[in-house]
């Protein structure tokens, strides 16, 4: 386990430090360089929300109503409402891994600066995370190339201080109480940010990395008990020599699964 932070900036994210704050509750942090990129971007949004000009999620309704003028007392409204309406998973409560793998990886797309969203939403996003705040999301509800809509709204909803939360011990309660008790402020969706927080796919990137951390483990854990049965049945390692495979098959994971059984 590596106790060092996790810093989050305008650029990606290694699989080791997802599954680090994933799973080892590392904490995360947000470099000075993705805040000052969120803030540049959230100006960009403050201003065409200003404008005459008709701007898709900004001042514009959604999908099939994106021909929709929204009126600018109404914006405000329209993302919450937007959070509100997707936030209808069903089934199974999602595991937390899965969802703090969610979590982060949605912070590392708003940190990319290309999103318009505040520097307060990623803020949020991190503070939860390190509070070990983790929103209920359910298994069903996802829509695949149109995004984890209900995964990322109940991640959402969790933020403005609605729906339910585990907390740090993992007790399921109202996130507004969990979020006031570790002095963090819901969020009050700003134009775009709606938009920005759901409009990804984040839920199946997690269980992912999540999985191909876990095949990897298995896959060695194979090549040791296959190891062991050589051992154990008296045979001979000369079979998992490296002339005996590189210059034959020349295929990766049967190269490095011979070394493997070798060393072991």
């Amino acid at each position: 386990m590596n106790n060092a932070p996790v810093l989050v900036n305008t650029s990606g994210l290694d699989r080791d430090s997802v599954i680090n704050v994933a799973r080892n509750n590392a904490e995360v942090k947000i470099t000075q360089s993705a805040l000052d990129a969120l803030a540049r971007s959230s100006k960009i949004v403050e201003d065409l929300a200003k404008s005459n000009q008709p701007v898709y999620g900004i001042s514009t309704g959604f999908g099939a109503l994106a021909t929709k003028h929204i009126a600018p007392n109404d914006r405000v409204a329209l993302q919450q409402s937007l959070i509100r309406s997707h936030a209808a998973g069903m089934g199974q409560v999602v595991e937390p891994e899965v969802v703090r793998a969610m979590q982060l990886l949605r912070l590392r797309t708003l940190c990319s600066g290309a999103t318009g969203v505040r520097p307060v939403v990623a803020e949020t996003i991190a503070a939860m995370l390190n509070a070990s705040i983790t929103p209920v999301v359910y298994e069903y509800g996802s829509l695949g190339c149109s995004g984890d809509l209900a995964p990322l709204s109940h991640c959402a909803l969790a933020m403005m201080g609605e729906g339910e939360v585990f907390d740090k011990s993992a007790n399921r309660r109202p996130a507004l109480e969990v979020l006031k008790e570790n002095n963090i402020t819901p969020i009050v969706l700003r134009e775009k940010e709606g938009l920005a927080l759901i409009n990804g796919t984040d839920g199946m990137l997690g269980m992912l990395l999540l999985a191909i951390t876990d095949l990897n483990e298995l896959c060695t854990l194979a090549d040791i008990a296959t190891a062991l049965s050589v051992e154990a049945l008296l045979g001979t390692d000369q079979v998992f020599a490296p002339e005996m495979h590189e210059p034959l098959r020349a295929h990766p994971g049967q190269i490095a699964s011979a070394a493997n059984i070798l060393v072991y």
